[in-house]
Formats: structure tokens, C-alpha cells, sequence
């Protein structure tokens, strides 16, 4: 712990869950806290450590007090493929379980580093329960990092306490989550997670109980939010669930320039300064951009139907297609030739859409391409980073969730917030996701491009993000945010 100077430099560990969702927002954490003069380490595993690199490089070259610290992790001697240091590096659904039992092998490793370097508070992510005993060991408080919103964290609160879904006797019939703010809010047992309505004590289970009680147990949660997106919902979590928390978002608008947000994650697929290029050639609020996270890996006969709603719906688009889906090539080729277009692309697909249409096999530069003026339309999974960064770059969203708490998030898109419409998931799909027709894609890419009730959800975005800017900016609320949240560090220290 700091002693009495005045001036003592606050150090902080950030030690995020070993996923991008996770990863990238607790990098731009660490930006953020670096940006006032703490000193931000951040802990990642050797496979991850080049791409964190990589992404707080402008920040250490203008002299931010921001560095990593290697953790290990041997992946295979805890019987995972080497180089599987990343959830979403996990090919098959049977490898989760052994990857999540994997993390908890981390503990000893942190609690050596905590040692070795004593930090003065340890922000760690939800999915590490046991890092609030290892901030205790050291007499230094554990903050929580979910990697979600207050409308999701409360929305799961409340299912865990008062399970609503046994009030119904199917599936598919709708019930109501109780005890929430706001407008009525409506799910069915088919989009919840298999983990949050079996009674089966499963690791998963387990784990989840034990981060909830550890979320608890902590000093308080950091929130990626800001206050004008969800309050009534801040407020409830804060008051009602009486959960300690500060909202300091969108931790995205760290990232001021182009090269910063390029460099947000891995290696772009394709070179940004062309995406920039082929976006300028387009007309404002023309291009769609279709993404579906990092994890997503929808069959081939999805992702056919999905080029032929794009071609049936006549917009400009920007595609992201998960890497596994594609044969190896050669990072930033793009000249393939037309006759190796996969087997899952409507036969001339590419050749037709030339000029139309962009489809980036991999990584890519997702809020470069979000914040630009020509793009119109957010077709997104409702992950909670990319919920976040469609709200920030103003941009309407057609909802596709497919497993986690996206169906959470997008009940606040399309319903709190109106920003958005629904393509028509009806289950919890991890993976692969609910198969959506192509004629659903068709209509919910014209509800949000056409018609007075696009332009009105349009500008409703638009409001959003400029009160997105504004509290992130001195006095805004959660720069706010942040100086308490900094001041109670500091006087903890003392």
C-alpha cells in the first residue's frame, strides 16, 4: 500500500478475462486511468501479450505511465491445443468447459506478481471470482470488470433471483422480468442461457454462482456505460441491488484518432487505410456494416443466406466473416481471384458485388468503420462492446443476438432505447446461432435504411452518441465518475 506522500503515483493491476470482448474495453480501462497519471499494468498471457502490445503502443510512445506484465499460462499442459490462450481462439463447444477450468490455474501466477509488484488495487475480470481473495491477501481492493451494461446486469439479476422463466409451462411463452425499472420488459426460456435455467451443478454453474458472490464480496464493479444510456438502470443496480459501481464510458472514445482505433485488438484483414478509401468513394449513411463478434461461427448455409439478403437489399455493405471460414490467404491480399470464392458464397457472389461490397475474412477495424460518416446501418451480434461502440458512432442496429447475455442487450436496443429492430432470433444459440432466412435479413435492413421511422430512429442514435461524447468529456458523467472512483483509490491508499 502507497505510504504518506502526497504525491505518490496510484498503481493499478488490470487483469482482464481471457477474451477480446474482455480484453480490448480493459485496455482502453487502462488507457483511460494512464491518461491521468496512474500507473496502469496491465496482466496477459504470452499468446495475448503482442496483441495488448500493439494496442497501447501510441499511448506508451506519448509517455503514458501504461506497461504489461507476462502471466503464464500453459495451455497444454492443462489440455488445451497450444496457442489457446483466448476463448476465442476455442474451436468446438466441448473445449469451453476445459478452457474455463484452465483460468482458475491463474490465481498462484497473479498472486506472485501481486507480490512482486505491489499494485494498490487490482481490477480483474468477473470470470476470475477468485481474485477478490487474492486483492485480500495483499490488504488491496478487487474491482470487478463484467464486461456488460447495468440494463443486462440487472436484467440477469433479476432472472437469477426471482427465475420467472418456471412461471411458464413453455419455452416459447413469454413472461416478465420482475423488479426492473422502466418500460415492460419480456423475454421467453428460449433466448436465456443453458447455464441460467438448468438446475444441473455443472462447472459452469458453478463458476458463475462464484463470480456473482465474488462481485459482492469486491470493492465495487466498473461499468462500461454511461449514465445518459441507461440511468433508471444505474440507478436500480446502485440503490435497489445495492451494488457498489461507476460508470466511466464508452471506454471505446479513448480512441481519438484513426491509428488508435485501427490498432483496438488484433491485426486488421484488411488495410484500414483502405477500408477508409473504399468508405470516403460512398455516400453518408449508405454502408451497412455486418459483424457478428469474435466468437460467432454461423454455418455456411447461414452465411449463404446472409449474402443473399445483402444482394436482395441493395445497400453498400462492409461484411466481417469469421477467419475459420475462409481458406488460408496471404493478410491484405486483395486480388483474389474470383473462381476460389468459398463454397458458401452464391455462386458470382464477389464478382456482382464488386464495388458494392466489402467482405473482410478475419479482424476489422471495427470502430474505424463504425464512426465513419458513410456508414448507415449496424448489423450486430449485441455483444455488449459492439452495442456500445453502434451507440457511440450513432449508428441504428438490426439485432442478431446469438448467445451470452446478448439477448439482454438487445431488448435495450430495440425496445428501451428504439435505436434499433430485430432481425427475428428466437433461441440461445452459442456459436452457431438461430438460422435466419434471408427474407428477415431483407426487412430489417430496410426498416432501419428507409422511411420516416428510420430517419427518427436515426436521429434518436445520433442524440445518443453526442451524450456519449459529452460523458466521457471533463464534467461529463462519467469522466465524473471516474474522479470519484480515482479519489477513493487515492484516500485508500493514504
Amino acid at each position: 500500500m502507497a505510504g504518506q506522500n502526497q504525491k505518490y503515483q496510484l498503481h493499478i493491476f488490470f487483469f482482464p478475462f481471457l477474451g477480446q470482448g474482455h480484453m480490448i474495453p480493459t485496455v482502453d480501462m487502462a488507457k483511460i486511468f494512464a491518461s491521468r497519471g496512474i500507473r496502469a499494468t496491465i496482466i496477459a498471457t504470452p499468446f495475448n501479450l503482442p496483441l495488448t502490445s500493439r494496442s497501447i503502443q501510441e499511448s506508451v510512445a506519448l509517455g503514458l505511465p501504461i506497461n504489461l506484465v507476462p502471466i503464464k499460462f500453459s495451455c497444454q499442459e492443462l489440455g488445451l491445443p497450444e496457442g489457446c490462450e483466448n476463448a476465442d481462439a476455442i474451436s468446438s463447444p466441448s473445449l469451453f468447459h476445459i478452457f474455463f477450468k484452465a483460468t482458475t490455474m491463474l490465481q498462484e501466477p497473479l498472486e506472485q506478481l501481486l507480490q512482486e509488484h505491489h499494485p494498490d488495487c487490482l481490477v480483474a475480470g468477473s470470470l476470475f471470482p477468485w481474485a477478490t481473495d487474492s486483492a485480500a491477501k495483499f490488504g488491496i481492493p478487487r474491482i470487478v470488470f463484467h464486461g456488460t451494461g447495468f440494463f443486462p446486469l440487472c436484467v440477469s439479476e433479476s432472472i437469477s433471483r426471482h427465475q420467472p422463466y418456471k412461471d411458464v409451462t413453455s419455452d416459447s411463452d413469454p413472461f416478465v422480468i420482475p423488479h426492473l425499472p422502466g418500460i415492460e420488459i419480456q423475454m421467453t426460456r428460449m433466448v436465456l442461457p443453458t447455464y441460467v435455467i438448468t438446475d444441473e451443478v455443472t462447472f459452469i454453474t458453478r463458476l458463475f454462482k462464484a463470480a456473482k458472490e465474488s462481485a459482492v464480496k469486491s470493492f465495487g464493479v466498473v461499468v462500461n456505460s454511461f449514465y445518459e444510456l441507461e440511468g433508471i438502470y444505474a440507478d436500480h443496480y446502485k440503490k435497489a441491488l445495492g451494488r457498489k459501481a461507476w460508470h466511466i464510458g464508452p471506454l471505446s472514445l479513448c480512441n481519438r484518432d484513426n491509428k488508435e482505433k485501427s490498432y483496438r485488438g488484433k491485426q486488421a484483414s484488411m488495410d484500414a487505410q483502405y477500408c477508409l478509401k473504399w468508405l470516403d468513394s460512398k455516400k453518408p449513411h449508405s454502408v451497412l456494416y455486418i459483424c457478428f463478434g469474435s466468437k460467432s461461427d454461423f454455418t455456411e448455409n447461414q452465411l449463404r443466406e446472409i449474402a443473399m439478403g445483402l444482394e436482395a437489399s441493395g445497400q453498400n455493405f462492409i461484411w466481417v466473416v469469421r477467419e475459420s471460414k475462409k481458406d488460408k490467404e496471404e493478410e491484405g491480399d486483395r486480388d483474389r481471384d474470383q473462381d476460389q470464392d468459398q463454397g458458401w458464397l452464391p455462386e458470382g457472389f464477389e464478382k456482382r458485388m464488386e464495388g458494392k461490397g466489402l467482405i473482410i475474412r478475419g479482424w476489422a477495424p471495427q470502430v474505424l468503420i463504425l464512426d465513419h460518416e458513410s456508414t448507415g446501418g449496424f448489423v450486430t451480434h449485441c455483444g455488449w462492446n459492439s452495442t456500445l461502440e453502434g451507440v457511440s458512432a450513432g449508428v441504428p442496429m438490426v439485432t442478431w443476438p446469438v448467445s451470452a447475455e446478448q439477448f439482454y442487450n438487445e431488448k435495450l436496443i430495440t425496445e428501451v432505447l428504439r435505436i434499433g429492430v430485430a432481425v427475428g432470433v428466437k433461441k440461445w444459440v452459442p456459436l452457431v446461432g438461430d438460422y435466419i432466412e434471408k427474407e428477415a435479413i431483407v426487412k430489417a435492413v430496410k426498416e432501419i435504411t428507409e422511411g420516416d421511422e428510420a430517419e427518427e430512429m436515426r436521429n434518436r442514435a445520433k442524440k445518443l452518441a453526442r451524450m456519449a461524447r459529452e460523458a466521457m468529456e471533463e464534467g461529463g458523467s462519467s469522466h465524473s465518475d471516474l474522479n470519484s472512483l480515482i479519489e477513493e483509490l487515492v484516500g485508500l491508499s493514504k
